[in-house]
Order: C-alpha cells, then structure tokens, then sequence
C-alpha cells in the first residue's frame, strides 16, 4: 500500500497528516480535558496538561514490529525507511498548525472555557507515541532541540530497536525530556510471536536500549512501559504476557534498565487491535495492580507503587515521588 491510500485512510479517522511522513491527531484525554470530562494520567502523574499536549509521529506508518496488542492501524504500515525527509521545523510547524485545525470546532462550545481552549492551541507537550517508531526518521535529535529551544517538553516512546539513535541523541545531546522504552514481553521467544518484528535481531538490539537506558542515568526522566495482555479467546486467545511466571523475567529487565519509573498498563480492545484480541484478554485495573504489587516485592530495593489511574487502567512505579513531575517549561 503506498502512502496517499494510507493517507486517505488515516484523515478518515481524524488524524491531520503533515508533510511526507508524519501525523498528528488530538488524543481523547485532549478533548477530555476541554470538555471537563477528566484528564489523562500524564497529568495526574506528572502535571502535563492535557489539554496541551500534542501527540503526533515523525513516521506516522513506519515501524519494525507489528504487535499484537497495537491498536494503531499496523495493516497500514509502510516499511521502516522514510523515503524523502522533511525538515524538523516544518515538520512541527506544520504539526502545530494542523492540531490548530483539529481543535478549531471547540471554539464553539460555550461549555468550555475560553482561556482553556486558546492555552490548548499552544501545546507545551510534544509527545512522540501516536503511530509507527519515531527513532526510525533520521533527524529526530534537530527536532528535539528544536522543542527545547521554544521552552517545550518532549517524550518519546520507543521499541527500543535503535539503541544506535539513542546514543546518537545523548552523544549530541539531544536526548528528549522523557525517554520510555516499551516492554511487552519478558522473554526471547515470547518477544517473537508478540511483536512480529521485521529485524532478525530484534531481541538483542531490544536488549542494547535496556542497557543504554542505565547509563542515560541524570541525563533524561528513563521510563519502562508494560503492556500487560492476558489469556482469552479468539487467534491469540492463550498467548499471554502478564502470568506470574513473568514477573522475575520482567523485574530482571527493570533491574538491568535502572528506569526512573515503570507505567504498567492494561491492553484496551480498541482500534485495530480488536482484529486479534477481543474484550476478554483486556484485564481488569485490580489485575493490573496485582501484578504490579507483586512486580514491586520481586524488584525490592525501595521499588513501590506511586500512582494508580483506574480509569487509564494504568499503574506507575517507581522509588521516589520527588521529581515526578515536570514543572519548568
């Protein structure tokens, strides 16, 4: 599938897609915020404002992996090489611009506040997890210190697949503000069937970025993110990765990664993703928290729960609460 059908596809579903490569969309928590219907769990854990925070892709449909539980529209994907490059500040220009267009229809609203929509317009989050792996365009560190330079936050979210572009952005010193690798399977041979990745080596390159994010220590907020799946029905219905047998094999990879914290997530049958999972493998927020509680006794050391969204159904980790949130913009 080229590009301009992915395109069409994806402006169906109300993402803006700017340039040669890259998207935006205004995430649920965004209008969520607007309407006074709640606020996502960044917010809660560490003061991000939801109603201005940007999430959108540098590679919109690029990415190695096809995971199980994505409910991004990974049917659509395009490779993993960007075939023309678009500069870093056109792109969040453009980025910035087009989210304006998106949220232009709550202007309207006399329900919501004024002063809320006009900050909203002005995010002061660029949050690099909507669709496809961001470290796979090939300027990401400009982009970074682009953010920085206009007094910006910026979290990526990686699949670890490009320890080669991590060390490149601490050795330009270009690293983003919060850096989390995502960590959906505890083992060599369940990482293969869950993320069904194109790199043959896959799973060691995933192992170089757990290393490198121990030596980023004081350098970047580190971040591990789980997303737990347990068994159900359907194709993939016994394939699971939150059995307590897990737990060691997780808390062996946290342990060597030494992150600042660890998000824990449920699976939502949502997206895509309803495809190949149905309702009945999304676990419950008390499952979650079990598992996490017992993630915390396995770790030791000072590890304990910090956080807790049921609504998110999202855990957070960690060993201090001082520094959890981001307070200079």
């Amino acid at each position: 599938m080229n590009f301009e059908k992915v395109r069409k596809i994806l402006e169906k579903q109300k993402y803006a897609i700017v340039g040669n490569h890259s998207g935006v969309q205004v995430c649920r928590w965004t209008r969520n915020s607007l309407n006074k219907r709640g606020v996502c769990w960044k917010e809660k854990f560490y003061g991000i404002k939801s109603h201005r925070c940007c999430q959108m892709s540098p590679a919109i449909m690029w990415c190695e992996n096809s995971c199980l539980h994505c409910w991004r529209p990974i049917e659509l994907n395009l490779g993993i090489k960007l075939k023309t490059i678009d500069e870093p500040v056109e792109i969040l220009d453009k980025i910035i611009e087009a989210r304006k267009n998106l949220l232009i229809g709550f202007k309207g609203n006399k329900k919501i506040s004024k002063k809320k929509f006009e900050e909203s317009l002005e995010p002061e989050l660029f949050t690099f997890s909507l669709s496809g792996e961001p470290t796979l365009y090939p300027r990401l560190g400009e982009m970074f210190r682009e953010i920085r330079k206009r007094g910006k936050i910026s979290f990526l979210v990686t699949n670890g697949l490009n320890p080669d572009v991590l060390k490149k952005l601490d050795e330009e010193e270009s690293l983003p503000t919060q850096l989390t690798i995502s960590c959906n399977a505890p083992n060599k041979k369940l990482f293969k069937i869950w993320h069904r990745s194109r790199k043959r080596n896959a799973w060691e390159k995933f192992n170089e970025s757990i290393e490198l994010l121990k030596k980023l220590k004081g350098k970047v907020r580190r971040v591990v993110q789980l997303t737990l799946v347990k068994k159900g029905s359907g194709k993939f219905g016994r394939i699971s990765n939150m059995e307590d047998g897990h737990i060691k094999e997780y808390a062996n990879l946290i342990k060597r990664a030494e992150p600042d914290f660890v998000h824990i997530n449920g699976f939502k049958s949502i997206g895509y993703a309803r495809e190949r999972m149905g309702y009945d493998k999304q676990p419950w927020h008390y499952e979650v928290k079990r598992f996490a509680e017992k993630l915390v006794d396995e770790l030791g050391g000072g590890w304990r729960v910090l956080g807790e969204e049921k609504k998110s159904c999202v855990v957070l980790i960690g060993r201090k609460r001082r520094g959890m949130k981001i307070r200079k913009i």
